[in-house]
């Protein structure tokens, strides 16, 4: 279970919903926590990290969050906001007997890290926050698009948001990447709209942690970010690594520097013991 190149799957009922997990690998516990709208199999499938790599030499726990990939939905919009899917992180960790760890994640993800050292700073011993959403003041029209983007799916369906994302550049290590406008096609159309709108409608509800907080958190923290994409943008990153007492930042802006973020982690994880 877990060693090796072998993966334990399963899933386990926590909060009132039934997560979709994954867990491998042998060492100190890291637990990973995808970006809105991606779940465990397109993280796979468009990885911006070598999972194998990382689990030589860390026992790795990933999962599809609420209302994503093989996870239950749930209705409530509060319940996909990042400090809930912060909650669900601790409760799935208990649940499969996680002590202490290192919280990372992507976007959606990064937040659901903060919150977690928030929530419990004694038990998450450090950091990997990727490519870090819009917070704070700039959250506010971020959260009303996706309120519009839920009544889109509501009414005509994804069409005509995959028609806006075609109008738009990719982020700076992207724009030479072939079939990428498909490939977000393809997954946004894979979506079933119920439970596509509700995650839309509960990331209206994310904030990141009041910036006064994140001064509390002593844990090292690594921070990977690109540059060309206002849903993630360079900013939200400098400034975390402002507040956080003990926090490393890394601003890339080619596909090279994404394809090293592997071993950017690989080197914390190991730094970190």
């Amino acid at each position: 279970m877990g060693h090796g190149s072998d993966l334990e799957r399963g899933s386990v009922a926590i909060r009132g919903v039934e997560l979709a997990y994954q867990r491998g690998g042998t060492g100190p516990d890291v637990v990973w926590g995808h970006g809105l709208t991606s779940s465990m199999a397109d993280e796979d499938d468009r990885s911006l990290i070598r999972w194998a790599d990382i689990r030589v030499g860390n026992r790795v726990l990933r999962y599809d969050a609420r209302g994503h990939g093989e996870s239950e939905s749930t209705a409530e919009p509060d319940g996909y906001s990042w400090a809930s899917l912060a909650a669900d992180q601790r409760a799935l960790a208990d649940a499969l007997d996680v002590g202490t760890y290192v919280a990372g994640g992507a976007s959606m993800g990064c937040a659901t890290a903060l919150h977690a050292a928030l929530q419990d700073p004694d038990r998450v011993r450090g950091l990997v926050l990727m490519i870090p959403p819009t917070g704070w003041e700039g959250r506010a029209g971020q959260a009303e698009l996706y309120e519009q983007m839920a009544s889109i799916v509501e009414g005509p369906g994804v069409e005509p948001l995959i028609e806006a994302a075609q109008q738009l550049p990719p982020a700076d290590p992207f724009v030479d990447v072939p079939d990428l406008a498909e490939l977000r096609a393809d997954a946004m159309r894979a979506w079933d709209t119920t439970r596509l709108a509700r995650v839309f409608r509960g990331a209206a509800t994310a904030q990141l942690p009041e910036r006064d907080r994140m001064a509390t958190l002593g844990q090292p923290a690594l921070i990977l970010a690109w540059t060309g994409d206002p849903t993630h943008p360079v900013a939200t990153a400098d400034e975390l690594a402002s507040l956080l007492p003990q926090a490393t930042v890394d601003v890339v802006s080619d596909l090279a520097g994404v394809l090293a973020w592997s071993d950017r982690v690989r080197s914390f994880l190991s730094d970190l013991g």
